[in-house]
């Protein structure tokens, strides 16, 4: 055949040529990894915001992969954290909490993320990358000494950290009501007035013959009061000296931070990471402040969102989004680079302070922060780009999860997860390339703390979504949707109710969790209870014991531990203001 000379070379050529979307073609990309703190999934443009513009957060999702089943595996901060960093459910590391203490309080604290838990960064380190952590940890600082550094960022693997140790609260801005055990510390002060009272009326009774006591049993009264107050007051009277601190590396740069320039200089860390590190692979893991209160914004974002300031918060970070990726391009790494995006849980439904709302909204899902079962707590944004890869425009509804980034960036960087432990995380590339249709993951669990709050499953053959919530916070006001009278719902105790049988929602149907199920209205009601049950057991089998990370001898403050820029208790420094 006349056509024959020019197929064959024609057909050879297409074979010898690697396909578009094949990750081999680029060996070891680098990672720029984006969450956010408290954002809610409703707070995005691209998830169906309407009022707070993020154009480029929705930019990264309009050129990649937007997930809308993407799932925290824990609805608070340091437990979703720890699972995010090593793939695996947090209680397998002892993150998560059987007390109400359910995060990491102070940076004097002895608990964190132990040593023997092997970061996704670590791995990367080993492979050859330059791993850098800007901003939030929230995982702890040190064991038995002030400078033991046990876990600290850099002994998890990342060669350079500059940001917080602690997380962001309201105590960090002088002018902001202090947030930190906010209720426990009017106790504290209801307690000290009290002691006082009795001591002064005693002294008071003795002076004018009313009572018959002895002067010594007065001193002893007094030095009691005295020392009630200074065992308090020592570490919540200072919480922005002890909490509020800015790190390089071991070293203390600030000390209480500065907040007006703190996002600016978070932006310039990584930004400079990214020009130091161009010529190698690296990870990025940028780990926002925004948008946790106090809602730290720049004047040039005040008054710019029709959502008030946490509207205006949100459109900075997604600013610092923006000049992220603009460094990206203007070094020619967009080609070579994956772009996550997300959050670590969802908003924070009761954060308000008199007319203000300064939490997050979480679109049509039920519940938020702090609620390990309802969607809303855990149900986050999700979103990859990866030019030439990831094919662009992709929205994928298949049950993803947070933990899945550890073994999908070992992965790509060519290495290999650990094969000593249980690891929760599955490998996203081929969903995310359009390789196979459904998520590897068929079962979920959700915790609250360490109680298992609900399950899901993930039906394959017919690409149902089924959950059971076991247990569910009772709202405060009855059906406000969140627990407004305690600033957070709790995960056990008079606070929740506890349901048997289960409450079942299909959430291919019933995203917004409005419908319960029952055996009247659903035939399939006990046979998917009865699977989820046998699997919940299966999980229960493969935990193990572990040291509590977040038991309350852990997460109090331990003077002995204080990381201090200058002579413990006389800790103050401004390294950034000197330069």
């Amino acid at each position: 055949s006349f056509r024959s000379p020019l197929v064959t070379p024609l057909i050879f050529g297409l074979l010898l040529q690697a396909p578009f979307t094949q990750p081999s073609t680029i060996t070891q990309p680098n990672f720029v990894l984006l969450l956010a703190d408290d954002l809610g999934i409703g707070d995005v443009g691209c998830y169906g915001n309407d009022t707070i513009r993020t154009p480029n957060i929705d930019r990264l999702a309009k050129e990649g992969v937007k997930l809308t089943q993407h799932i925290s595996a824990a609805p608070l901060c340091t437990p979703s954290r720890a699972a995010f960093l090593t793939g695996r459910y947090p209680l397998r590391s002892g993150m998560d909490a059987i007390n109400n203490y359910r995060v990491i309080f102070w940076n004097a604290g002895s608990g964190g993320l132990p040593p023997n838990e092997t970061t996704f960064a670590k791995i990367l380190q080993h492979q050859g990358y330059s791993t850098g952590l800007i901003g939030k940890w929230h995982q702890g600082v040190n064991c038995e000494s002030r400078n033991d550094h046990c876990h600290h960022p850099l002994k998890h693997g990342f060669d350079y950290f500059y940001g917080m140790p602690f997380t962001l609260i309201s105590d960090c801005q002088p002018t902001e009501t202090p947030e930190m055990d906010r209720a426990f510390r009017r106790k504290l002060w209801l307690s000290t007035q009290m002691i006082a009272l009795l001591t002064l009326t005693a002294v008071l009774g003795k002076l004018t013959g009313l009572i018959s006591v002895h002067w010594k049993t007065l001193t002893c009264l007094a030095g009691f009061s005295l020392l009630f107050f200074i065992s308090w007051f020592s570490s919540y009277g200072f919480v922005r000296y002890w909490n509020c601190i800015m790190m390089r590396n071991h070293g203390i740069t600030e000390q209480p931070m500065v907040t007006d320039r703190t996002t600016s200089l978070i932006l310039r860390e990584s930004i400079s990471f990214i020009e130091r590190n161009k010529h190698k692979p690296f990870l990025l893991f940028l780990s926002f402040l925004h948008s946790h209160t106090p809602l730290l914004t720049t004047e040039k974002f005040l008054g710019r969102s029709r959502h008030g300031l946490y509207g205006d918060n949100v459109e900075e970070m997604d600013w610092m989004v923006g000049q992220v990726l603009d460094a990206i391009d203007k070094e020619g790494l967009k080609d070579t680079t994956l772009v996550y995006f997300a959050s670590d849980h969802g908003g924070w439904l009761e954060r308000q302070e008199g007319e203000r709302q300064l939490g997050g909204w979480n679109g049509i899902y039920k519940g938020g922060k702090a609620m390990g079962g309802w969607e809303g707590g855990i149900r986050v944004p999700g979103i990859f780009r990866w030019p030439g890869v990831l094919p662009a425009g992709t929205v994928i509804d298949e049950p993803t999860s947070l933990m899945d980034i550890y073994p999908t960036v070992v992965h790509l960087a060519g290495g290999a997860v650990p094969q000593d432990r249980v690891m929760d995380g599955r490998d996203l590339l081929p969903l995310l390339r359009g390789a196979v249709a459904r998520s590897e993951h068929e079962f979920l669990f959700h915790y609250c703390g360490v109680h298992l709050h609900a399950a899901r499953w993930h039906q394959k053959d017919t690409g149902a979504v089924w959950k059971a919530h076991y247990v569910t916070p009772i709202f405060s006001p009855p059906g406000a949707g969140a627990c407004y009278d305690r600033g957070h719902c709790p995960c056990f105790g008079e606070g929740v109710t506890h349901h048997e049988p289960p409450l079942l929602f299909e959430l291919s149907r019933d995203p917004s969790e409005a419908k319960p199920l029952s055996a009247d209205t659903e035939p399939l009601f006990d046979t998917v209870i009865r699977k989820i049950g046998r699997a919940i057991e299966e999980h229960r089998r493969t935990l193990t014991p572990v040291p509590e990370q977040l038991s309350v001898s852990n997460v109090v403050w331990k003077p002995w531990l204080q990381p201090c820029c200058g002579t413990f208790p006389f800790c103050w420094c401004d390294k950034e203001g000197d330069n």
